[in-house]
């Protein structure tokens, strides 16, 4: 791989699995210092491990990202530990909430949209600012498919998805001044822990989902790592404001 990030520092929240990983993976092989937040601590310290042995700067803090204070000290570790933070990548989210409308009651819809939208803000909060004192950088939000599309049976994820994409939009206009570019990644299904234990979860329901996207398969995660290290990397530069698709054609129809 080349040298894209050396030199740089990149933020990654949900850093121990699927994207986030693969996200951590690639900037560390590219040179970058990578600055991992995750709740897991043990898995957490073997990714950091990981990224070491492999030859790349890493390091590991606790952090839960539907609580501001956790979410400002990981900010604030970056910059303590490598003196600067020059990209993130608000990666964190899930699907917490499953039925109709009727059925989600206020503490699903509360927890779907701290996890996948409120965290988003409290990472933008800190982040604008360290980039800015960075001299600028970029940061990318993962919105997902459904932040552009409806889907029945998880409202709250899709309401709070649909909200990481206007607030990408708002905070890249407040920010362009400042050097900080903003955009959103919208990925369609990708063969991730979460989604072999939801809707991958069997071959029939892997199949349904593969049959939404018209390239008719799911994406690796290493697919999605190499469009979002583009985003995040100097080569976009004139690129701000953006909802992004990477999905297979399933935004396309």
């Amino acid at each position: 791989m080349g040298s894209r990030f050396e030199s740089k520092v990149v933020l990654i929240t949900g850093a121990t699995s699927g994207v986030g990983a693969a996200v951590a993976r690639r900037v560390a092989a590219e040179g970058g210092a990578v600055v991992l937040g995750a709740r897991g601590k043990e898995v957490g310290d073997r990714m950091t491990e990981e990224l070491r042995a492999s030859g790349g700067r890493a390091i590991f803090v606790p952090t839960d990202v539907t609580v501001e204070a956790d979410v400002e000290r990981l900010t604030a570790a970056a910059v303590h530990e490598f003196g600067r933070l020059d990209a993130a990548f608000n990666n964190a989210g899930a699907v917490n909430a499953f039925g109709d409308i009727e059925s989600i009651d206020e503490s699903g819809w509360r927890a779907d949209l701290e996890l996948n939208l409120t965290s988003v803000y409290y990472g933008l909060r800190h982040q604008v600012p360290a980039l800015a004192a960075s001299g600028g950088g970029a940061i990318l939000n993962n919105a997902s498919n459904l932040g552009v599309v409806g889907m029945g049976q998880v409202a709250p994820y899709v309401a709070a998805k649909h909200g990481v994409i206007g607030l990408t939009r708002a905070v890249a206009l407040e920010a362009a001044g400042r050097g900080v570019r903003v955009n959103a990644v919208v990925s369609g299904a990708v063969d991730t822990p979460a989604f072999r234990n939801s809707m991958g979860a069997t071959p029939e329901g892997e199949a349904t989902i593969a049959a939404l996207h018209p390239l008719g398969r799911i994406a690796a995660p290493d697919e999605i790592a190499a469009f979002c290290a583009f985003l995040l990397s100097d080569e976009a530069a004139f690129v701000t404001g953006a909802a992004l698709a990477i999905d297979g054609g399933f935004t396309a129809r």
